[in-house]
């Protein structure tokens, strides 16, 4: 993982209002912002919620990050292989000379000159060099390896959370849309209750005060159809951003919130599923096999190696006279002394594989608290949806017939805004109930590792 991954990867809550809890392991910026990619057009496009996971899977900033962690963690891979293969060099060079002997001691030499030179050397020549026993080399190499695998692990897990926020988003948006079309519904109910009022005073069948309060009520039905219609236009821009839509692109969300019956998945079943197929699980065992490859490194630090070298080429004073020369040499590397480097090495390659050992059996129990917690939420959004329905219900025939009572004469119409309360309330329950039970189904397609391959089966009951 890149070093920002690995110092700041906590476990956060992506969660809006009521929803049930979804468990990230990469900072929640990431999974909400994007890449825009395209040109926007002039026309408003449909969205649905198949093309929104979609542009998220191709655009979300956190997949694109964990993508790039892969190719990081091969980059290191390959540079810690190179010390295990064989090394190939070449040089050439070309140096102009002239030499005192005496600056070396030798003078006196008879008539021999004091001052060599000037003379030309030109060497080209070739090296190779192999390393035949090198434990630190090896397990370093293994080491990468491991982080490799805990890199694509991990981006496969990057890939569930971001379809999870993606749906998030999407049914967050639906959602919204869904109380517009709620509170523009109250809004004409409390219009058409204030010119009732208004023509019961007219033919002086109501009192003033009846007239007043239609008003206020008319005037807070207003309010909250401006309140909807930005907290919808906030919900689109949050999607648009996660997804990567060019910027200033207008669209419309198609699918409606999903009502499908619960998903026939035990919890022992899905517990089985989860510790089979959680990819978070898999790069915490990447990354418990990585730290023990890093152990074995430290401890092959010192132990001693052993490796070849040669090089051959051609060297003269130049190019016409130069002779064919090569080298053999077979050497062995024993540390005796080197300040406890090694042992040093070893003390904080040991404390490393203890933490990822701990945050392996974190991550197990993690996953089963993750299991348990889903089917709370969808056992209780599901009795949710059940009342929220009766009270809706029950909301409507209190709003109709207090309606029909204010009309016939024979009461105010403080029942009836007390009514249009109720049913506000009722409405908006309902929405965020199955908003609730929606989450908490894409949640549970998350915990089992299923999230990219079956939101559909989840969300929609689909096969």
């Amino acid at each position: 993982m890149r070093p920002f991954f690995r110092r700041h990867a906590v476990a956060l809550v992506i969660v809006v209002g009521s929803a049930p809890a979804v468990v990230a392991q990469v900072p929640t910026p990431a999974l909400r912002g994007g890449v825009p990619s395209g040109i926007a057009t002039q026309d408003e496009i449909p969205l649905t919620l198949d093309d929104a996971i979609a542009r998220g899977l191709q655009h979300n900033l956190a997949l694109l990050l964990a993508h790039d962690s892969v190719e990081v963690a091969r980059g290191d891979r390959r540079e810690a292989l190179a010390d295990l293969l064989p090394q190939l060099r070449g040089g050439l060079s070309a140096v102009r000379e002239k030499i005192s002997l005496a600056a070396f001691g030798f003078s006196g030499l008879g008539g021999f000159p004091t001052i060599i030179g000037p003379f030309d050397v030109v060497d080209a020549r070739g090296y190779a060099s192999q390393t035949l026993f090198d434990l630190h080399a090896l397990g370093r190499t293994h080491s990468r390896t491991e982080g490799v695998n805990a890199a694509l692990s991990e981006e496969r897990d990057t890939r569930d959370l971001v379809v999870l926020a993606c749906a998030q988003l999407y049914l967050q948006a639906v959602s919204a849309q869904g109380r517009i079309a709620s509170a523009r519904a109250r809004l004409a109910t409390a219009e058409a209750l204030f010119d009732l009022a208004a023509d019961r005073k007219r033919s002086g069948l109501a009192a003033g005060i009846d007239v007043l309060r239609a008003q206020v009520e008319r005037e807070a039905e207003r309010q909250r159809v401006i309140v909807a219609e930005n907290e919808a236009a906030k919900r689109k821009l949050e999607l648009a951003r996660a997804i990567g839509l060019p910027l200033g692109q207008a669209f419309r969300t198609v699918d409606e919130m999903p009502q499908s019956p619960l998903p026939s998945l035990t919890r022992e079943a899905a517990l089985d599923q989860a510790y089979g197929a959680r990819a978070d699980l898999r790069a915490a065992e990447a990354r418990v096999r990585a730290a023990d490859e890093s152990r074995k490194a430290a401890r092959g630090e010192a132990l001693p190696s052993l490796g070849v070298s040669a090089d051959f080429g051609a060297i003269g004073n130049d190019v016409a006279s130069s002779r064919s020369t090569y080298t053999l040499a077979a050497g062995m590397k024993i540390p005796i002394f080197e300040g406890g480097k090694a042992q040093a090495k070893m003390q904080a390659a040991n404390a490393r594989l203890e933490e990822a050992r701990a945050a392996l059996e974190d991550a197990r129990s993690r996953i089963y608290y993750e299991v348990q917690a889903v089917f709370l939420d969808l056992e209780a959004s599901q009795d949710r949806v059940k009342v929220a329905d009766g009270a809706m219900g029950l909301a409507q025939q209190q709003l109709q017939q207090a309606r029909d009572r204010f009309a016939a004469g024979v009461a105010g119409n403080i029942d009836v805004v007390q009514a249009q309360e109720a049913l506000a309330r009722a409405t908006d329950d309902r929405i965020e109930s199955l908003f609730s039970l929606n989450m908490a189904k894409a949640s549970l397609a998350r915990a089992v590792g299923a999230a990219e391959s079956g939101y559909s089966q989840f969300l929609r009951g689909r096969q």
